[in-house]
């Protein structure tokens, strides 16, 4: 079943029922957010955004990528978490390498809270479960979901994602990433970006002057990406912006531009964080997604005039 909610601002929700959310504006697609698709198992079905585009149509993000089939556009994942897989595929073992194990777990829609179309932006808190590989249910999420600023005209529009995870397993959780056991520069663990093909080699950009692959495992206060695209005469930005306010602001970011273009502010990048039982570990982000080649002076600029 599929529902149109309009209303008065430059902004379009179109909602299929039990499938997902895509959000326009001026008749151009932003992005998707997928909450029930059907997913391979070993791929760890959980709610993704994708696709994700810039106000002039531009694809920023992948789906499914020939490398890793379990890369979905924009995604909350966890790499490693008390022996199980939450970001799917393969599993890094230490001493072992990556193996194909029967432990991927699934991150399941269960409802939404708040489903608000404003005059300029969309809000949504969505209930996620996160159950192991044996179904037992560790995590209980509450995300929170903002589409806004959207500026056609300026090229920009963002999305903040927060989110609450709750353990509920009855015991503690270990949050870990393929560094913290043995592999270096892989930290990937939480909000993970893949980028399009056509991105890949593009230019990364940190707070503090850093730039450049050395980016990965260091803290800045933000990131971005950027680069051209094919066929098209035009080139996006990413702006990836964790709250200031976090426990751990700035994070340690892991990311790439080869051989493919990734963005994650990791949860672990070397080292495990523990979440006690009945504990809740609380992040949040916001998105830019830009037209245009955006150098640091630009997206500082910015983000002075569109502060947290």
């Amino acid at each position: 079943m599929t529902r149109d909610l309009p209303n008065s601002s430059a902004l379009r929700v179109r909602h299929d029922i039990g499938t997902a959310v895509t959000v326009s504006v001026r008749h151009q697609e932003l992005m998707s957010y997928v909450y029930g698709a059907e997913t391979d198992p070993w791929e760890c079905p959980a709610p993704f955004f994708h696709p994700i585009r810039t106000t002039a149509g531009n694809l920023v993000s992948a789906h499914r990528p020939h490398d890793h089939r379990w890369h979905k556009g924009l995604a909350m994942t966890i790499s490693h978490l008390s022996g199980d897989n939450f970001w799917g595929g393969y599993s890094y073992v230490r001493d072992e390498g990556y193996r194909r194990l029967d432990n991927v777990g699934s991150l399941r829609h269960r409802a939404f809270s708040r489903f608000d179309v404003g005059v300029d932006r969309l809000d949504l808190t969505e209930q996620v479960r996160w159950h192991n590989a044996r179904g037992r249910h560790w995590i209980e999420e509450r995300r929170d979901i903002a589409v806004h600023d959207a500026d056609a005209a300026g090229g920009t529009w963002e999305l903040t994602v927060a989110t609450a995870l709750t353990n509920v397993s009855g015991g503690r959780l270990d949050i870990g990433s393929p560094t913290v056991f043995g592999r270096e520069a892989a930290g990937y663990s939480g909000f993970f970006w893949r980028g399009p093909r056509d991105l890949t080699g593009g230019t990364i950009l940190a707070a503090g002057g850093l730039e450049g692959p050395q980016v990965m495992g260091r803290r800045a206060a933000w990131l971005a990406y950027t680069g051209p695209h094919d066929v098209v005469d035009a080139s996006s930005t990413l702006v990836v912006v964790p709250d200031p306010g976090a426990e751990d602001s700035p994070p340690v970011w892991f990311v790439r531009n080869e051989p493919f273009p990734a963005i994650n502010p990791s949860l672990a990048f070397a080292d495990e964080v523990t979440v006690p039982a009945g504990a809740t570990l609380r992040r949040r982000y916001r998105v830019v997604v830009a037209d245009g080649t955006w150098d640091a002076d630009r997206v500082e600029g910015y983000l002075k005039e569109h502060p947290w």
